[in-house]
């Protein structure tokens, strides 16, 4: 596990930076917050915002990405006025809690955007619980919170803004159907449902924090698309909560709240957040349950009995999630991965023509943004096909075609990226050999993602009338380039095996 984090591929060192401009925008937003005067409450509310406007927002655009930012606040504080006004008030809380869940799960259907105000809303409404949060503080959160904004706004946007050099993101769900046949929609009952479920084990274990269990319901809802992903999310949220506590047992209790080790602590927690995202949900919920310790310890609250209690909630949160997935209108994963694994073979050969454009004299051509979307969307096929691969699925033919199909995925993955590199060369020359190779990849692509135009795309090939294997005058950069399409198509044509089953053996299971 811990070399899958730090081996995995970064196109770009993107997940680096992200995490880099990270620690240095929420560290000015908490120390602009201090040098305001605002209470260690404020500082921690206004930290909370900054990180979560520079994970949450993923629009395509750096103009989008702005747009969504300056609109946070105005989904976050009438929220935030409604929790704490409704503190006092335990079952209006709790409903109001509950809307906002699953308004917020709902609010995916709007793309990146509604995921990013959906995330906020509902994080800011949690944030109350965890700080106790009366009216007559309002004014200095509603403060805190913009200064916050503003400072890792400044950084993200003006400091260090690399945003104009991404694709844009996979979108967070495939379209699909209306009503309660849209993920979405169905995916909003079962949070709101889970999180009702949550919320009562929560209180039963703790009057006062047991809204931890409905913050672990919410956070296995998120980024995902079927109860497959939900079930091992959930394992995933609990064996990294479990983890972080041991951790936390060893790093942050005997800290005590001491300012400078914390600090440098909360640091490292948040590079850890962003850093590992991508890679391994296990790891980011550490850094994330590591993190809440330490908070705790600057509240002066934290004791190993809390640290047990977090454990609990956690697994009644995971509970009320498997409850919900499997008993309220469950999504199967087959159609959804489907989905996924065509957009990442589209994305493939784009890839590559883009790659053969710019071998082939093309100035404006550029294969690295589609690379880094490629990486996007594979991390989606995998969270798709998690079900199977996890050492636990009882599914042991499924289990092999699905680690067979992650296999070949990551080998056209590596291919593009070695043809990328190639590509960016300045040196690189023309070779006609690249456009029939990469014609052959464009045929491997439409064979996989719509087989009934594989005929005509093969019969156009052999129609073409430029040698593919004819002798040219070449750059030194070409052979490794075609070394390189070749292993592609190869690895595309053996994905069709696993990928052409039988309906009655779906590739993912349901």
């Amino acid at each position: 596990m811990l070399k899958r984090v730090f081996v995995a591929p970064d196109p770009g060192r993107l997940r680096l930076r992200s995490a880099t401009r990270a620690v240095l925008g929420i560290s000015l937003a908490v120390a602009v917050c201090g040098l305001a005067g605002h209470s260690l409450a404020a500082a921690i509310t206004g930290g909370l915002a900054a990180l979560l406007a520079l994970f949450t927002v993923t629009d395509a655009t750096v103009r989008g990405q702005v747009a969504t930012t300056a609109l946070l606040p105005v989904v976050g504080f009438p929220v935030l006025a409604v929790a704490a006004v409704l503190h006092d008030h335990p079952v209006a809380r709790d409903m109001a809690f509950l809307a906002v869940m699953g308004a917020g799960v709902y609010a995916r259907r709007w793309g990146p955007r509604g995921h990013s105000l959906g995330v906020f809303a509902f994080m800011t409404f949690f944030v109350t619980q965890f700080l106790h949060t009366l009216p007559g503080q309002l004014p200095e959160l509603y403060a805190a919170v913009a200064l916050s904004l503003v400072c890792s706004s400044a950084v993200r946007f003006g400091l260090w803004c690399y945003e104009r050099r991404l694709p844009p993101l996979a979108a967070q769900v495939p379209a699909e159907a209306r009503g309660l046949a849209r993920t979405t929609t169905r995916q909003a009952v079962q949070a709101t449902v889970g999180g009702a479920v949550a919320l009562v084990i929560g209180q039963m274990l703790s009057g006062e924090r047991w809204y931890w269990a409905v913050g672990a319901t919410w956070w296995i809802f998120v980024n995902t698309t079927s109860r497959g992903e939900t079930l091992v999310r959930g394992f995933r949220r609990v064996l990294g909560t479990l983890i972080g506590i041991a951790v936390g047992f060893v790093l942050v209790v005997p800290l005590q709240g001491a300012v400078v080790p914390t600090a440098v602590l909360v640091a490292a927690c948040v590079f850890g957040i962003f850093y590992t995202a991508a890679v391994s949900y296990t790891w980011m919920m550490l850094s994330v349950t590591l993190m809440a310790g330490v908070l705790y310890g600057l509240l002066g609250v934290l004791d190993p009995a809390l640290l047990a209690l977090r454990a609990l909630e956690t697994g009644a949160g995971a509970l009320g999630a498997v409850l919900a997935v499997l008993l309220v209108l469950p999504v199967t994963t087959h159609a959804t991965t489907d989905a996924w694994i065509q957009r990442a073979l589209r994305c493939v050969h784009v890839c590559t023509a883009e790659a053969a454009a710019r071998l082939s004299g093309t100035p404006d051509a550029d294969p690295s943004p589609h690379v880094a979307e490629l990486e996007t969307l594979l991390g989606r096929v995998r969270l798709s096909l998690a079900p199977l691969v996890h050492p636990l699925s009882p599914l042991r033919a499924r289990k092999a075609r699905a680690g067979q199909v992650l296999a070949l995925l990551d080998a056209c993955a590596r291919e593009v990226r070695g043809l990328a590199s190639i590509a960016a060369d300045p040196e690189a020359s023309h070779d006609a050999r690249l456009a029939a190779a990469c014609w052959r990849v464009e045929t491997a692509v439409e064979a996989l993602t719509t087989p009934e135009k594989a005929r005509e795309a093969r019969e156009a090939e052999e129609a073409r009338t430029a040698p593919v294997d004819a002798p040219h005058a070449v750059g030194a950069l070409s052979e490794p380039a075609l070394v390189h399409l070749h292993s592609l198509e190869r690895a595309l044509t053996e994905l069709a095996a696993p990928l052409r089953t039988s309906p009655r053996e779906p590739l993912i299971g349901a």
